[in-house]
């Protein structure tokens, strides 16, 4: 056997796992052999999930929400989790959206008012602020260092059961959603770890206790797929809204939709890509009809960067555009040209 390189002059010991008849695992060393059997490693996998929730179920919030309906007074319910002493709260925008009162309940049944701190439908993240006192709170953990296959526990208020866990793997990553909104969200975590209506707000969390996602959806029709938004989202998202209320993002006045660019035209001019926005309604006194755009005018780019589809466009559309003027790639009857546009601050969802 020929020795690799990096291990040449060194001494190693190799341990090689031998599967043996009573259905364990036997690690033979030089001068060692240990075995471990199915009921360890299952003891060790509970004791896991058992430490993570006794970690974070105290920060684990119900949140009740009381809005004015078309017959009367409405409302629903969700879940939420603490990320500060001071009664920061994180959970869905579509829990919490347009609520006249929300009321939470801690963990060992307390009861209290809350009010809105921050509300951003684009990603389906809010912070509510609870008046009450020094509150159990989790941090957040780095979702880019997620991988597929690792534990997954799931803490929430399902159907009103109150603190109720369900624990499985991380299924995918990458995953993308629409927000209610319209917006398209990325970097959505798929789970096995079981999520029903209810469970939206609450945490995801790894086997270290840490905050991975905010569980927001599940395909009702199937069975173990549901979705959570990555905690590097929330925190973002959750810091800017505790500190301003709000996300601001630009707005060009537009509705558009993905369109392919016919491949002559795109030999005529140049183009290294297949598709724009087509617009399709420009709105009045908006940027779009100040910088002269048109129903029809296929936007292909915005300042130095290509424009392959609508949501691409959007992920450009950042706050620092807001008030500066910048080019606009459009293709107008089979001829390119620029138009300078200056983005403003995006209105409010309703």
């Amino acid at each position: 056997m020929k020795i690799p390189r990096v291990f040449q002059g060194r001494r190693v010991k190799i341990v090689q796992p031998v599967l043996d008849q009573g259905n364990s695992i036997t690690a033979k060393g030089k001068n060692s052999v240990s075995t471990v059997n199915d009921a360890e490693l299952l003891d060790a996998y509970s004791q896991t999930v058992t430490d993570v929730v006794e970690n974070v179920r105290d920060a684990v919030v119900h949140i009740s929400v009381h809005q004015a309906g078309q017959n009367g007074r409405g409302g629903g319910s969700g879940s939420g989790f603490a990320i500060t002493p001071d009664g920061y709260v994180v959970t869905n925008s579509h829990v919490v959206h347009e609520a006249k009162e929300l009321r939470v309940t801690l963990a060992d049944g307390e009861t209290f008012s809350a009010t809105l701190a921050g509300d951003d439908p684009d990603s389906d993240l809010a912070v509510i602020r609870v008046n009450a006192p020094p509150l159990q709170h989790v941090q957040f953990g780095n979702s880019s260092r997620l991988r597929p296959g690792q534990i997954a526990v799931a803490i929430g208020n399902p159907l009103g059961f109150q603190q109720t866990v369900t624990a499985g793997v991380i299924s995918a990553l990458g995953r993308t959603m629409r927000a209610q909104s319209g917006r398209l969200m990325e970097n959505i975590i798929q789970t096995d770890a079981a999520l029903n209506p209810g469970n939206s707000g609450g945490p995801l969390v790894n086997s270290h206790g840490e905050v991975i996602g905010v569980n927001t959806a599940m395909i009702p029709s199937a069975q173990g797929i549901c979705f959570a938004i990555a905690s590097n989202t929330a925190e973002f998202v959750a810091a800017w809204l505790i500190k301003e209320g709000r996300i601001r993002r630009a707005w060009l006045g537009i509705q558009g939709q993905t369109a392919p660019i016919h491949p002559r035209i795109a030999r005529h001019l140049g183009l290294k890509q297949s598709q724009g926005v087509l617009i399709l309604h420009v709105e009045p006194d908006s940027p779009a009809s100040g910088a002269g755009l048109r129903e029809g005018d296929l936007v292909i780019g915005f300042k130095d960067d290509s424009v392959s589809g609508i949501d691409e466009l959007q992920r450009l559309l950042v706050g620092s555009e807001i008030g500066r003027k910048s080019p606009l790639k459009i293709v107008r009857h089979q001829f390119q040209s620029s138009l300078e546009i200056i983005p403003r601050e995006a209105p409010a969802f309703k």
